[in-house]
């Protein structure tokens, strides 16, 4: 087993599994080479051809539909979907469901909204067919640095499927957080935080850019990631993304939404619960849809970087 892909003490052969995934984007695909990379059977299917060939030349299963995927996995089944949230996953888990039996598992690993995720177990549950849901955050740089991974469902299933767990993520980064829901509730939760982050960045960088000294973003970068209180990751991507491109020429100041803020916003509000930082992050970002803002391509460049999400060109 290549040591790098060994998150947790997974050095025993009974602690490999077999398992399908599908959808091989950007996170996905570099899910499936973590896994392989940890000994693990990986079985992949996307509706384009190439990754699956691709991912075949490093050791996985290609599978040419999903019952095909379906018949190469062993008893019981287990299917990892990494794809975008929304209907798409609803459909991609039912069929799955139709080709599966009672005991077999299925795992949501992406940004689904978690009171969909508890319908979606309990439907399930009704065929004797196990859902854990994954919250799953790393983005590009996962395969390197692991997967944080934040799991709900029946415990003892989230127990049958942890060897798959260690090894996608670094040491300690996985949680089993509760009931069917839980894990997409914290992921919801975790990208609201994001948002504030992002913006408390982004307002930062702008209000330099406005001031009547010529700063270098990327050297203000590394220097806060040594020993201030505001060093993070975000500030080693922000280093890179300066250091790549000064001005950030070329990224227009339009930094899309997509979904979980608004939930968390939502969630909030049901709950009475005052957090206007997470709420006027998310507002700001419907508002860099109408004018230009540094702090905006501030907040669209560091997304690329650490999610790879597409930017819009000036």
């Amino acid at each position: 087993m290549d040591s790098r892909f060994r998150g947790n003490d997974n050095d025993s052969k009974g602690d490999f599994m077999k398992l399908g995934l599908i959808g091989l984007g950007k996170m996905g695909g570099q899910m499936v080479e973590r896994l392989l990379g940890g000994g693990h059977g990986v079985v992949v299917y996307d509706k384009s051809p190439e990754p699956v060939k691709k991912l075949e030349g490093q050791g996985a299963i290609g599978s040419s539909s999903l019952s095909d995927m379906i018949k190469k996995l062993d008893k019981p089944k287990i299917v990892w979907c990494m794809v975008p949230s929304g209907d798409i996953t609803l459909q991609t888990i039912r069929a799955v469901a139709a080709e599966m039996s009672a005991g077999d598992i299925i795992i949501d690993g992406g940004n689904s909204f978690y009171k969909d995720s508890k319908r979606t177990a309990q439907e399930l549950a009704q065929k004797g067919i196990h859902f854990l849901d994954a919250g799953t955050s790393g983005g590009i740089w996962g395969l390197k640095n692991g997967y944080c991974l934040m799991v709900g469902g029946p415990e003892p299933v989230f127990k049958t499927v942890e060897p798959v767990f260690k090894t996608l993520a670094p040491q300690d980064g996985y949680l089993y957080a509760g009931p069917s829901g839980a894990g997409h509730f914290v992921k919801m939760v975790h990208n609201g935080i994001e948002y504030g982050l992002l913006q408390a960045y982004a307002e930062g960088f702008e209000i330099m850019k406005a001031s009547e000294y010529k700063l270098d973003f990327a050297k203000v970068s590394h220097l806060w990631n040594q020993g201030s209180v505001v060093r993070s990751w975000l500030l080693e991507l922000a280093e890179s993304a300066f250091k790549n491109n000064p001005d950030l020429k070329g990224i227009a100041p339009y930094v899309v939404d997509s979904g979980e803020g608004r939930w968390t916003v939502a969630e909030a509000i049901e709950k009475n619960v005052p957090a206007p930082v997470i709420t006027l992050s998310l507002l700001e970002r419907l508002r860099s849809r109408d004018q230009e803002c540094f702090g905006d391509k501030v907040v669209a460049a560091l997304r690329n970087e650490f999610g790879g999400h597409a930017i819009k060109k000036d």
